[in-house]
């Protein structure tokens, strides 16, 4: 990377790097580093620490101070990659996406180290790397979203799993499984079920089963569809109480229409009314019905 604003005195060389010579050192100077990203690890513990010393008393904001940090997240960018390499056979897509967690996991441990605690940087950043990318996993790798004590059960459930089933030289059961983790049986069930949804296939795969006929049908094909009765119960449901809010006359009149399906002249000669009498008065009292089931 390129900077201006620290400005170099007497240098020396460490493999390729201008480093300042001890009185520039003393002095507040640092060094011109033109490409970050190549110094080697060795020689990035040892300016780390130059520029850790620095970023203490620079102010923060000025041009001097984002040269120092940024000149430590590009030399410790071999931290990341080193973390990173742990993870790969657990990466279903591109690596990238890994690295720039591991780097915001850098970059937090960069402003939070401290030069006083006699810690080795590497040592202090590398836990906050991977625990950046081991959160990264929890929270995107789950297909279907469930509580973070699920997702933390899911893998005690598969280590308790695999030392029992090679104890016992078979499959464990609930009650084994929640004597082992010291669990109830109830939480091991929710554990267990919350775990089928780490994983979703698509629903053109084929199921486990055969058909009768011996052809391979797939989920989509003996997946339920909606039961269009479900939506005239909730009707009918909704719909009971307003038809005890009409009136007994009312009530009568829906009942012939819609009861026993008779015409408004049927029920204008019925009850001794007109057809268009009629007319009105199921208007009225549909629209009663209409905007109570809208309500």
């Amino acid at each position: 990377m390129a900077a201006t604003s620290a400005p170099i005195t007497d240098t020396v060389r460490i493999e390729g790097v201008a480093v300042p010579a001890a009185g520039a050192a003393a002095s507040g100077e640092l060094p011109w580093i033109e490409e970050a990203g190549k110094v080697a690890p060795k020689d990035a513990r040892a300016l780390s620490k130059l520029f850790f010393d620095q970023l203490q008393v620079l102010e923060e904001g000025t041009h001097e101070y984002q040269y120092a940090r940024n000149t430590l997240i590009e030399m410790n960018l071999s931290l990341v990659r080193f973390a990173a390499r742990r993870f790969r056979n657990r990466s279903s897509g591109d690596m990238e996406d890994i690295l720039q967690v591991g780097t915001i996991g850098l970059i937090k441990a960069i402003d939070r180290f401290d030069l006083s605690r006699e810690v080795e940087f590497t040592t202090f950043a590398v836990p906050y790397v991977i625990g950046k990318i081991k959160r990264f996993f929890r929270d995107t790798t789950w297909a279907v979203h469930v509580p973070r004590r699920l997702q933390e059960l899911r893998v005690d459930l598969a280590q308790a799993k695999e030392h029992l089933a090679t104890r016992l030289d078979r499959e464990p059961t609930v009650n084994e499984l929640a004597g082992d983790l010291d669990l109830s049986e109830d939480e091991i069930i929710e554990g267990i079920v919350a775990s089928n949804g780490y994983t979703a296939g698509p629903l053109d795969m084929p199921s486990d089963g055969d058909s009768a006929s011996g052809t391979t049908r797939s989920y989509a094909d003996v997946l339920g569809a909606a039961d269009p009765a479900m939506e005239l119960m909730e009707d009918l449901h909704t719909l009971a109480p307003l038809l005890h809010q009409l009136d007994d006359w009312d009530r009568r009149i829906i009942e012939m229409r819609f009861g026993q399906e008779m015409t408004q002249s049927q029920i204008g000669a019925e009850l001794g009314l007109s057809q268009m009498h009629v007319s009105r008065l199921l208007s009225r009292a549909l629209a009663r019905l209409r905007t109570g089931m809208f309500a």
